[in-house]
């Protein structure tokens, strides 16, 4: 089934979204909201949600940076395939990140589990999320402001989840519910090693199932086949870790 796309009234204006169905049987699926990295909505995110929806899962893909343009207007520009290339792109993308706060990221999320909700073959019940570099954090956030609703949370290649910051995600972590899964990348100065570590105990101090590893090898980006940071093993591992939490959270 081709990837659809719906609008979503958000907090700010109207905000474009991806679906994906399953390619085949009938529903109702679970839902899964899908959070995109910093370079948005293009074909790799499209590949990645289907793959997601032929697991048997309705994934909604909404267009987060809607206050800065359409999917079409922030669209790369440059072939991330090159080093060059991506950091050309990311010079455009990334501050975009840092003007998508907390207090605008809350009440867009209560959109899109709405939307996700509201979709013609979503079964009723809990949901899943995953989300991507900043993507995970909006996935985290997520999970934890919808507590009752989300039951399973991915966060892989991500950055920024435990700071020092008096809104940062790990900081909700208490109020969470959800099964997590984390990937995180080697050598990340967005998310180091203490970083992972405070991520860690946030979520053992909540009591929480979780599994938080770093992918040995793998670069800040490793599931985005469309960018220099590629890397197959660690994607590959992902989707696997990412299909067992949801079918175990979402399935059983």
């Amino acid at each position: 089934m081709p990837i659809q796309s719906i609008d979503i009234p958000a907090a700010e204006g109207t905000a474009e979204a991806l679906v994906a169905r399953p390619s085949t049987g009938t529903g109702p699926f679970p839902g899964v909201i899908f959070y995109m990295d910093a370079f948005g909505l293009r074909p790799r995110i499209e590949e990645m949600a289907q793959r997601i929806a032929d697991w048997g899962y309705v994934v909604l893909a909404p267009n987060v940076f809607y206050r800065e343009g359409t999917a079409a207007e922030l669209a790369p520009e440059s072939d991330m395939t090159t080093q060059e290339g991506r950091e050309a792109v990311g010079t455009a993308a990334f501050p975009r990140v840092g003007r998508l706060t907390s207090q605008k990221a809350l009440p867009d999320i209560d959109a899109w589990v709405s939307a996700l909700a509201a979709l013609d073959g979503v079964a009723p019940g809990p949901i899943g999320t995953t989300g991507y570099c900043m993507g995970a954090r909006l996935a985290v956030r997520t999970a934890t402001s919808h507590p009752d609703v989300v039951a399973a949370c991915g966060g892989f290649h991500a950055g920024g989840l435990a700071t020092d910051e008096p809104d940062s995600p790990h900081l909700g972590l208490k109020d969470a519910r959800a099964r997590f899964v984390f990937g995180h990348a080697d050598n990340d100065r967005s998310m180091a090693p203490d970083a992972v570590a405070r991520l860690g105990e946030a979520l053992n101090d909540a009591g929480l199932e979780a599994s938080n590893e770093i992918f040995a090898g793998a670069p800040h980006g490793y599931t985005m086949a469309d960018t220099s940071a590629f890397h197959p093993e660690a994607t590959e591992r992902h989707f696997q870790e990412l299909r067992a939490l949801l079918d175990g959270a979402l399935k059983a």
